[in-house]
């Protein structure tokens, strides 16, 4: 038997840490190679580490919630002859889910309770959303920890544990808890408290980051999309009947994009310290919403893709954000954002770049306005376009020729100059 580390691994492009947001096994506990062993949150996505040994886990040297730099030491693992491997990777035949093996292995150890107040993503989102007092539920995991089944089986049931209250009891006339970085904050009765981890807690740092590291300026015009407007009204249905899915405005917005900042490569750059980046492909990152949790996948190489390709891309990640199922090579690359904030009816925003990109775009919402043309009012389909940009590496001059151009080429978008295959 010989002792081994597990050290932190790289997950993705450009990823340089990952924090460690919840541990699958505990001191003791048998694991097989590719085995989940722990829940790790990068700024770019989640993901489960697996073990890189067949053995039993020794020591676990890192603690939950805590970040660790690529290749840091997780923890130590006991491995096991070539013979017990062996053995070993055939009991892995059948597919399982870490959760299954988790029930499976500690439905022995009843009296085993450590793990019941470690939950899971999962368990916290289900539970929050069902209003189910999670105390008062009776994990079938590892060490009574509570499983996703065992939530979804509650709920199956349209019942719910009896509500009590969570924790220690505190005194109606001392309701201010200290937080842990000096500052009160208060908890009234009937306040719930939302823990912030997972990509919430990603989504805070990464903003904190950029908000704190990157000069932010801002610039916005207004463009006249009437005729883009009617041009997507008169193929879209058609185009849906075709292709299977949905052409959106957004996806002629993306076009656009693609090729004025290939036009203004200076718009496709990035800060690295003492020198700027400027990327000769175009990889647009896009954000998509799941729930309250934001995902910015990347649309790769936007710039040699047509209206259709560009619209399929955006589908394909749209329903892999909403399944769960995206990857860190889905958001690893991305040059450039764009963000669809007109989709929740915002006519004016100011996004916080994407670090270490140069920019973020914001496509706000088509409003019918009357527009004066030729002396005379005209009801028109106009939408505000509002940049964000890292003053370290743009200036107004390259940013409000960006906008022209972008401006241009959507106002020029119509049946007669633009086709989506």
């Amino acid at each position: 038997m010989t002792t081994e580390k597990i050290n932190m691994p790289k997950l993705g492009e450009s990823v340089t840490e990952g924090t460690i947001s919840n541990w699958l096994v505990q001191v003791g506990d048998h694991v097989n190679k590719y085995d989940p062993i722990a829940e790790v949150m990068t700024d770019k996505v989640n993901a489960e580490v697996p073990s890189s040994f067949t053995g039993t886990i020794k020591e676990i040297v890192a603690k939950e919630d805590e970040t660790l730099e690529v290749g840091e030491l997780m923890c130590y693992i006991d491995t096991e002859d070539i013979s017990d491997s062996t053995t070993n990777e055939a009991s892995r035949s059948t597919p399982q889910s870490t959760e299954e093996v988790s029930e499976q292995s500690n439905q022995d150890k009843p009296g085993n309770q450590p793990m019941k107040k470690r939950y899971s993503p999962a368990v916290l989102k289900l539970a929050q959303e069902n209003d189910i007092v999670l105390d008062e539920v009776n994990g079938s995991g590892r060490g009574g920890r509570i499983t996703r089944k065992d939530i979804e089986k509650i709920i199956a049931a349209g019942g719910q544990p009896t509500a009590k209250t969570t924790g220690h009891s505190v005194p109606d006339t001392d309701l201010h808890m200290p937080s842990t970085d000096g500052i009160e904050a208060m908890s009234l009765s009937g306040d719930k408290e939302i823990p912030v981890t997972g990509v919430r807690k990603a989504i805070a740092q990464n903003m904190v980051r950029a908000k704190t590291e990157i000069p932010h300026a801002w610039m916005m015009v207004e463009v006249d999309v009437t005729d883009l407007v009617a041009y997507r009204k008169a193929v879209k249905d058609q185009f849906k009947k075709e292709e299977g899915f949905g052409l959106t405005y957004f996806a002629f917005f993306v076009k656009a994009v693609a090729q004025a900042v290939k036009e203004f490569p200076q718009l496709n750059s990035s800060w690295a310290g003492d020198k700027i980046i400027q990327h000769k492909d175009v990889h647009l990152s896009i954000a998509v919403a799941k729930d309250q949790e934001l995902f910015v996948p990347v649309i790769k190489n936007a710039d040699e893709k047509n209206i259709k390709g560009i619209a399929k891309d955006i589908y394909t990640l749209a329903a892999k954000a909403r399944d769960g199922k995206l990857t860190a090579a889905d958001m690893e690359g991305g040059t450039f954002t764009v963000n669809n904030t007109g989709s929740f009816g915002s006519v004016q925003s100011m996004g916080v770049i994407n670090y270490p990109q140069a920019a973020i775009l914001q496509v706000e919402s088509i409003v019918k306005k009357p527009v004066i043309i030729d002396g005379m009012f005209a009801a028109r389909d106009m939408v505000n376009l509002c940049l964000s940009l890292d003053h370290r590496i743009l200036d107004g001059l390259i940013c409000g020729q960006f906008l022209a151009r972008l401006k241009e080429i959507l106002e020029n978008m119509s049946k007669e100059n633009t086709t989506v295959y």
